[in-house]
């Protein structure tokens, strides 16, 4: 069956994971604030009748937030998920899902008792077959409408307590787009374009890297789903010491396009994209949500930004640098922290210093803005598949600075990190829910590594014996056949020289044999001195 064909048969399978779960966006749920659903696999909530999870009631934080934000009870987001649920499932085992119904990350199996470690590759050791496997399954997910989640459009306020529900359907791909602008956005204070917008509650803070971190985790778990590879990763980009965007071919993620600069190459299916979620300034004024409509190509003009914002792109010895800081936050925890580690990553600090700095971006922002087109909006920033290679590395890069430092969960700032960040808030928007703090730990501990963390041994076998023998176990066949073929053909070949080979030396034998008596005979009749002339 054809790669096409399988994705085609896939999506009508495999559900999607994410945000606000269709059964929880009804009247009667809103009204009741219990998001609750039935397993389908035994027919009882959160699969209780399995030891799956039970309704549980959601109890938040109460330690304090920082000065950032001064407000109270005027954003949905403020006490997450408390405006929409105080009730979901809560999962036993190793079971997760908003009904129970997954595996937790690194277990599989029927009843999630399979341990697996997942790898993740650089997209350059890839082979051919991988990467056109990898843009199919973007571009299945940017196709593929999810039929078990929906998007909220407006504020809670809006739908007289959940009586007037206000969601949408959305695709697979455009969920998480969707889900970086939301939890990313302004905060809506009453009137047109009256916002608050210090406020992010996945950015400029301590939740930076564990939030991403559980982002990709989904998104890739969802690509499971939908295509039915259970062995697939998210790719990286290696950016270090690039001096252009090496991964913008058509054969990755798409050229320039020759006929405007700003547009991907017609010869990439990523010129077809239709970007969501990409005008915030209009929303605010209209006081409205993204509501996952098209607005437009994707944009991508990589290196025709502004010079001053970014020099040059992140190098090895500005990782090192970064790594080499030993604190995770200080001060007030935003952008401002110096000598932090999250806040130097992240591109707010110098990596040579360590001190916050104000007019540039650098580290893992400088990357958004050196693509100077849709990934360079935090609130949209997603619409650009790039922006999952990016962040992948950037994980690995967390990954680095966790097994260097091995530090311990109270590290992770527990009160007085802006609104979000602190280490009991749940992730925004994430049903089912999850804790800042608890993605504080080794990706080992979630069942995925990276490829250039293996060690000297694993690395030969992953990147590059691993590919060699996949391409040699697709085309088998055509090897054997071209084996017989190649050994039938040097036999005919030997056959016919050893044949030509016999025929001349006969007919050497022959050739000497008849000129050796006419010589003798001229001898005997002439003499000596006419035998050594003809001979």
């Amino acid at each position: 069956m054809s790669l096409p064909l399988l994705l085609f048969f896939f999506q009508f399978l495999s559900p999607s994971l994410q945000q606000f779960p269709r059964p929880c966006t009804t009247p009667d749920v809103l009204r009741g604030k219990r998001c609750c659903p039935v397993w389908p696999g035994d027919g009882s909530v959160c699969g209780s009748l399995s030891g799956r999870g039970f309704c549980q009631d959601v109890t938040v934080s109460d330690l304090p937030n920082g000065p950032q934000y001064p407000h109270s009870g005027l954003d949905d987001r403020e006490q997450w998920p408390l405006v929409f649920y105080n009730q979901t499932c809560q999962c036993a085992g190793n079971y997760m899902g908003f009904d129970c119904g997954e595996c937790k990350f690194g277990y599989f199996g029927a009843n999630c008792g399979e341990r697996r470690e997942s790898v993740r590759k650089n997209i350059f050791q890839l082979s051919v077959s991988e990467r056109q496997r990898f843009i199919s399954y973007l571009n299945l997910a940017k196709t593929t409408v999810s039929p078990d989640y929906m998007i909220v459009t407006g504020v809670y306020s809006q739908m007289n307590n959940g009586s007037t529900p206000m969601f949408t359907n959305i695709s697979v791909y455009d969920l998480f787009v969707w889900m970086h602008y939301y939890v990313s956005r302004d905060a809506l204070l009453g009137g047109p374009g009256n916002v608050w917008a210090d406020i992010d509650f996945a950015h400029e803070s301590a939740a930076f890297l564990p939030w991403h971190r559980v982002y990709l985790l989904f998104w890739e778990h969802e690509i499971r789903k939908l295509t039915g590879d259970f062995n697939f990763t998210i790719p990286y980009w290696d950016w270090r010491d690039a001096q252009d965007c090496q991964v913008c071919t058509d054969e990755l993620m798409g050229a320039r396009s020759p006929l405007n600069p700003n547009l991907i190459s017609p010869s990439s299916v990523f010129s077809s994209w239709k970007v969501i979620c990409s005008q915030p300034e209009d929303y605010n004024q209209r006081e409205v949500l993204c509501d996952g409509s098209p607005e437009g190509p994707l944009l991508r003009n990589p290196g025709n930004h502004d010079p001053n914002r970014v020099p040059r792109l992140p190098t090895s010895a500005d990782v090192e640098s970064v790594l080499s800081l030993t604190e995770y936050e200080t001060g007030l925890m935003d952008r401002s922290a110096n000598m932090s580690f999250r806040n130097a990553l992240e591109g707010f600090a110098s990596p040579e210093t360590g001190l916050a700095v104000t007019g540039q971006s650098l580290m893992h922002n400088s990357l958004h803005v050196f693509m100077n087109g849709s990934m360079s909006s935090v609130q949209g920033s997603a619409n650009d598949p790039i922006f999952l290679l990016h962040h992948a590395f950037i994980d690995s890069i967390f990954e680095q600075w966790l097994r260097r430092h091995q530090p311990p969960r109270t590290h992770y700032p527990t009160a007085n990190a802006p609104i979000g960040h602190n280490d009991g808030f749940y992730m925004v928007p994430f049903i089912p829910l999850y804790r800042n703090g608890d993605y504080f730990l080794s990706t080992k501990a979630l069942g995925y590594e990276y490829a250039y963390l293996q060690d000297p041994s694993q690395r030969f076998v992953q990147e590059f014996l691993t590919p060699y023998l996949e391409q040699a176990q697709q085309i088998w066949r055509w090897l054997l056949a071209a084996g017989l073929l190649g050994a039938a053909v040097a036999g005919i070949i030997a056959t016919i020289i050893t044949v030509a080979c016999r025929r001349r030396l006969k007919r050497r034998k022959s050739s000497a044999y008849g000129e050796r008596q006419p010589l003798l005979n001229s001898s005997e009749e002439e003499g000596s001195t006419s035998y050594q002339t003809t001979l």
